[in-house]
């Protein structure tokens, strides 16, 4: 098996892939379409959040890209990180099974590989950031 540090490597580059499935959800969302139907202050909001999921892919894939070894050495520190990417991606997969209700967008076989396969990294990331978080020196 390998390492955990090769693990939060690879943690990091799926992060930064998973940037390619999130820019097909304005596409399929149909946002052009969707948004002006909305409240200016609901349509920014909506905005701005998918801004900081965003921003915060890109954080955390560049992070465990340039400091894997640092988030696997089982310092409190790192431990600490390692718990907040889990805890953000458990309770993006509890958002998922419990509240989204993906099925009428998943229109065609592309998305619905696209759909559960980024599901599959959903739970990677919680398997890999919650080992890293809970193993001590």
């Amino acid at each position: 098996m390998p390492d955990l540090e090769s693990l939060i490597f690879v943690s990091g580059a799926l992060h930064l892939a998973t940037l390619l499935g999130s820019a097909q959800v304005p596409k399929e969302l149909k946002f052009k379409e969707e948004l002006p139907k909305v409240g200016p202050l609901l349509r920014q909001w909506i905005l701005v959040a998918g801004l900081y999921i965003v921003i915060n892919l890109v954080a955390f894939g560049v992070i465990a890209l340039s400091f894997s070894s640092t988030l696997a050495s089982g310092e409190p520190l790192a431990r600490a990180f390692c718990a907040y990417v889990a805890i953000f991606w458990a309770i993006r997969l509890i958002i998922q099974f419990g509240v989204f209700d993906a099925k009428p967008y998943l229109r065609n076989r592309f998305l619905t590989i696209g759909y559960h396969g980024l599901t599959c990294v959903f739970v990677w990331h919680t398997v890999v950031f919650g080992y890293a978080a809970v193993r001590g020196h």
